[in-house]
């Protein structure tokens, strides 16, 4: 899965942080998850603890949209057998499955096949009646492949909206925010179109709460937010949106636009949705993978957020203290720690992401023979094609350089000019980022 043939040889911790990054994202794939979280028996669909009678159905559908979202239409709809009925995904990481169309779509920037497969995603729920039971598959990345613009807002108009709210280092439950009240599907409404359908949706989350109204911006969730909500997060983050989406949104908070349904609409009286990966799944293999190499592993937290370069200062402090006092726990030790950072490029033009950023900013100040990995566990970190980049105190030659790189977001060439990036094609999967950072002896 790592490329590592284009990565700078160093210690031997560099082999184990690889080791234990490769085993958090296996354990984050839909084939691994859905093996344990949802079974066909005796005529029932179990997902998690709950069960659904097949025999009460008259057809099966299966929708999706996210990076994951293929993978599991690959390894879902085979286990219902003929009970199923067909379906549409959309998704950047396509597999054929057997009567379920698969739609190749573009991220994190929609294109025309996101929204011309999220067109067919929409006809097949609007179809379903009370005797459809619809398995939704909501997985990050969904918020971009699943695009279908409200009337007056253009697609041209919807990718000049992506690019400017991921530029401006707003959280993505901000981001989505927005992006929930200029759709025709996010924000519930594609429970409201599948009313009076039976859904169960089943989640891979890529958002530090696992909070499903966030998550592919919840299309089969109530929403919390408001237009008025939209507003202030342009307000807030200094995002020059499209005339176009500045309008609708003002028409929503003067109440000339109907909201996107909240928890008491009965949208959602016959919808369930289970949570089955996020991005524990992950660090705690990576954990596990650390312990069996002999590292004591200290897990930080699954939900850590801010500013990459916050973060990466925050890690190093602690190993810092395991190196100098043994304490939280003596080395050789792992540091792990998983959830999102940000970083507000702007209009500087900068190349890389939050885990190129994240570990060059802690590459500044390792410790002597620590070793630092962090990625995006779908393999994509900002719009590059590194997961992310592993470094140790060797990374950085050029303190001057690296520092200039950091001030001006622009970090992905530095990284590449000293094997540091690490690459792992599309994965499958997103459970949002994951970072293991090694103390030796």
């Amino acid at each position: 899965m790592i490329d590592r043939g284009s990565i700078r040889a160093g210690s031997p911790a560099v082999e184990v942080v690889l080791d234990a990054v490769a085993a958090g994202i296996d354990a984050a794939r839909p084939g691994t998850v859905l093996r344990d979280a949802v079974g066909v028996k005796d005529g029932g669909l179990t997902v998690g603890n709950a069960a659904y009678d097949l025999a009460a159905y008259d057809e099966v559908l299966f929708l999706g949209g996210g990076n994951a979202a293929g993978r599991v239409a690959s390894h879902l709809p085979e286990r219902l057998g003929p009970a199923r009925s067909g379906g549409v995904v959309v998704t950047d990481d396509p597999v054929p499955v057997d009567g379920v169309d698969v739609v190749e779509g573009t991220h994190p920037v929609p294109s025309e096949p996101n929204r011309e497969g999220t067109r067919r995603l929409l006809e097949r729920a609007r179809a379903a009646d009370g005797d459809t039971l619809v398995v939704v598959a909501v997985t990050g990345g969904g918020s971009a492949l699943l695009a279908a613009p409200v009337e007056g807002v253009t697609l041209a108009d919807l990718r000049e909206l992506t690019d400017v709210l991921v530029r401006s280092g707003a959280p993505i439950d901000r981001i989505n925010a927005v992006r929930k009240h200029v759709s025709a599907v996010k924000g519930g409404r594609l429970a409201r179109a599948l009313t009076p359908a039976t859904t169960v949706g089943v989640v891979f989350s890529d958002v530090t709460a696992d909070d499903p109204s966030v998550v592919g911006s919840g299309p089969i969730s109530p929403d919390p937010t408001s237009y008025d909500d939209a507003l202030t997060v342009l307000s807030e983050y200094d995002v020059d949106a499209p005339e176009s989406v500045t309008q609708h949104l003002e028409r929503g908070a003067a109440g000339e636009v109907a909201e996107t349904p909240a928890a008491d609409d009965p949208a959602f009286d016959d919808v369930s949705v289970h949570v089955l990966a996020n991005n524990a799944t992950a660090v705690g293999a990576a954990r596990e993978a650390c312990a069996d190499r002999g590292f004591e592993p200290l897990v930080l937290s699954s939900s850590v957020r801010g500013a990459s370069q916050a973060a990466a200062v925050t890690h190093v402090a602690v190993a810092e203290e395991v190196r100098r006092r043994g304490d939280p726990v003596e080395p050789p030790a792992a540091i792990l720690s998983g959830g999102e950072t940000t970083v507000a490029v702007g209009k500087s033009g900068g190349t890389g992401g939050p885990n190129q950023e994240f570990a060059l900013r802690a590459a500044v100040d390792l410790p002597a023979r620590t070793v630092c990995c962090a990625v995006d566990t779908d393999g994509r970190d900002g719009p590059t094609d590194a997961a992310g980049a592993v470094v140790d105190p060797d990374t950085v030659d050029d303190r001057r350089s690296a520092r200039e790189a950091l001030a001006a977001h622009d970090v992905h060439g530095y990284l590449e000019e000293r094997g540091a990036l690490v690459r792992t094609g599309t994965t499958g999967t997103n459970v949002n980022d994951l970072r293991v950072l090694l103390v030796p002896e």
